[in-house]
């Protein structure tokens, strides 16, 4: 009897896993503010080691063209995830998109004016009359007047060319510009390898403009829906990140076999380090990835109030616009 009872239990137990391991992964789509580049490398690696695959999520990472395109992208269900700029999140929220950010990877802002250094622009007044790189719809063009006033600028008194990422970058390195608004883990790596000359990077955060900046972006109707799969997502994110910071190199490697045109490997390595010491704050350097503290988030939705037009109700509730519920503990 107690044989058969053991066996009867080992038979329910083996096709108890066999259930659970024959169950289909989720398929998810990650869509990412830009053209694939190093700071989305951690990403990759997650892909790569299979942290999304524990987690039952079959994940694909697709290239996006900004974080309004992004965001809106999420909001219409037409992506799962999306990586995007913070200020682009509260700023569709506000607006009545159902959308929130489930982390912040980016605590410190990398935005940056970039430019040759022999066109000697280091301080605001150096900028009138020259000639600045935007890309219409990004999260830059966004913040573009929040700037402007912290600098006591009007674009007026600039010449503002448009153009896509590429196209903006060309015109600094063919002269086109004397500035472009960019990642200072990017775009001045490019410009230097380029030109072979010195670049010039002044970042938003030196005129007060520190702004915390990419995050997870999901819809409200999924945290109502399935917030399990928001919560496993989060733990792999979380882990991948966590893996790049130890390894770099690694992380690099993983994005050029998904995306062998990404670009250089050395290059993507460089920007990738100089990418990790924005993940967190002196508030949040001993926590996890993606735990932005809540004085920092505030702050940024202050500002954007202030200087870029959100709705001047979102000072007061920024909770709103983030949770951190569903990160791992």
């Amino acid at each position: 009897m107690n044989r058969f009872v053991a066996s009867l239990l080992a038979i329910l137990i083996l096709g108890s896993v066999a259930t659970a391991q024959d169950k289909p992964p989720t398929k998810a789509i990650f869509l990412l503010n830009w053209y694939v580049y190093s700071e989305h490398a951690p990403f990759f690696l997650g892909l790569e080691r299979g942290y999304f695959s524990q987690e039952g999520i079959d994940l694909q990472i697709q290239e996006g063209r900004g974080s309004v395109p992004t965001v809106q992208a999420v909001a219409g269900g037409t992506a799962d995830f999306g990586y995007a700029d913070v200020a682009s999140v509260i700023k569709a929220a506000t607006q009545g998109a159902p959308v929130i950010t489930t982390g912040v990877l980016l605590q410190k802002s990398p935005m940056a004016l970039i430019g040759l250094t022999e066109r000697n622009i280091r301080v605001p007044a150096d900028m009138r009359g020259k000639t600045v790189a935007t890309t219409p719809g990004d999260s830059l063009s966004l913040v573009w007047p929040l700037l402007l006033k912290k600098m006591g600028l009007k674009e007026d008194e600039l010449t503002v060319v448009s153009g896509d990422p590429q196209t903006k970058l060309n015109a600094v390195i063919n002269g086109r510009a004397d500035l472009m608004l960019g990642y200072l883990m990017d775009q001045n790596l490019r410009i230097a390898k380029a030109t072979g000359k010195p670049v010039t990077v002044i970042p938003f955060s030196d005129f007060g403009v520190n702004l915390v900046s990419s995050c997870v972006v999901v819809s409200q109707n999924m945290l109502t829906t399935n917030p399990d799969m928001a919560r496993r997502f989060m733990k792999a994110a979380t882990r991948a990140v966590e893996a790049a910071e130890k390894e770099p190199e690694a992380a690099v490697d993983a994005l050029l076999k998904a995306y062998p045109k990404a670009g250089e490997r050395q290059l993507l390595i460089d920007g990738l380090k100089l990418t990790l010491p924005l993940y967190h704050t002196d508030d949040t350097r001993d926590q996890p990835a993606f735990r932005v503290s809540p004085a920092n988030f505030a702050n940024s939705v202050t500002m954007l109030v202030e200087y870029a037009g959100v709705n001047k109700s979102a000072a007061s509730r920024p909770q709103d616009f983030y949770t951190l519920q569903y990160l791992p503990k």
